[in-house]
């Protein structure tokens, strides 16, 4: 089987398409052969050896993937060939609180990701997949997809009338709108381009605030709930958008902590959080039972994911460079087979 891998030393230059032998699944396993994968901001910062400069190479990136359960190992009931799948992020999450056990041990690193003709996983880590998706679709839902499912609805509770603030419009941010919308309440985004800002209007958002042209995003979006605030904020900017975030969450509101697109760390006070109550909530993509619930929930109401532009795998390299760049509007797909 071919995979990409990232091999020597960090880098997009350093990846490099390789020949692998089709690993065989043990008792309880199954192997799969993957038909897309999709990058997720965490596979790139793990190519470029931001994430853990420790990671041991070489490595497979990606985390996103579709499948078709090829052949499964001894003692497998769950599954049989010819199923079509996810795997999980975390592969050994199944349901409850996360430990170290659990998350430990995820897809693109340090587990080999999905970037891959094939791949052996536990039975227990894979979910079916519903009908009406294509494979490509159902590449971007394993963290992206999840991570606002577990966001807003496992943790956060949205329901219908809530305000919902959604940072950007990348693969998390856009299924975050999807879903605040799903669940009936009004979801403001932000972006640093009209365009963009008009087109997830088009998708159901209630209101648009260019973050370049107001700086004082979370003052206004503050302004647009009447000054109250909004209930939820999806947070994936990271430091040094926190601050923000807490001016636009209302008195006891939620902010879920997601991303690091602008930084990890930066000065920060804690007297908005003391002072309004806020809940500060981190979140590690989700558990199997999340993605089940999610799949049902997405079946129900068709919703599709919004893919803005696919690669063939041997040009993957070529989808990391376009997830680097910003200019992507939901997520990117690679077609592997």
């Amino acid at each position: 089987m071919r995979a990409w891998e990232v091999a020597g030393s960090f880098g997009l230059d350093n990846l490099r398409l390789a020949e692998r032998a089709d690993p065989q699944p043990g008792p309880g396993e199954v192997r799969l052969r993957l038909r897309a994968a999709s990058p997720n901001y965490r596979d790139l910062l793990m190519v470029r050896g931001e994430y853990d400069p420790r990671q041991p190479l070489p490595l497979v990136p990606c985390s996103d993937g579709s499948a078709v359960v090829e052949a499964v190992g001894e003692g497998v009931e769950r599954c049989r060939p010819g199923d079509r799948v996810c795997p999980l992020f975390a592969p050994r999450w199944i349901a409850g609180e996360p430990t170290r056990e659990r998350v430990r041990a995820t897809l693109g690193g340090p587990l080999d990701g999905t970037l891959a003709e094939a791949m052996v996983v536990p039975a227990e880590g894979v979910v079916p997949l519903p009908d009406y998706l294509t494979d490509l679709e159902a590449a971007t839902l394993p963290c992206a997809a999840v991570t606002a499912w577990s966001a807003l609805v496992t943790h956060g509770g949205v329901k219908a009338g809530d305000t919902v603030l959604v940072m950007g419009t990348g693969g998390v941010a856009l299924f975050a709108l999807q879903i605040a919308r799903l669940c009936g309440a009004r979801v403001i985004a932000t972006s640093s381009s009209d365009e963009k800002l008009e087109r997830a209007r088009a998708l159901g958002a209630w209101e648009g605030i260019n973050y370049r042209a107001v700086p004082e995003w979370g003052r206004r979006a503050r302004q647009l709930t009447g000054g109250a605030g909004v209930d939820h904020v999806v947070e994936l900017g990271g430091a040094e958008t926190l601050p923000q975030s807490l001016k636009a969450v209302r008195l006891g509101g939620t902010v879920s902590v997601i991303g690091v697109l602008s930084s990890q760390q930066a000065p920060l006070s804690v007297v908005p959080i003391l002072m309004q109550q806020v809940r500060a909530q981190g979140i590690l993509v989700g558990h199997r039972e999340s993605f089940e619930a999610m799949l049902r929930a997405f079946a129900a109401h068709r919703l599709r994911p919004v893919v803005d532009a696919v690669f063939p795998f041997a040009e993957a390299p070529a989808a990391f460079h376009h997830l680097a760049s910003g200019r992507h509007f939901g997520k990117i797909a690679i077609e592997i087979g």
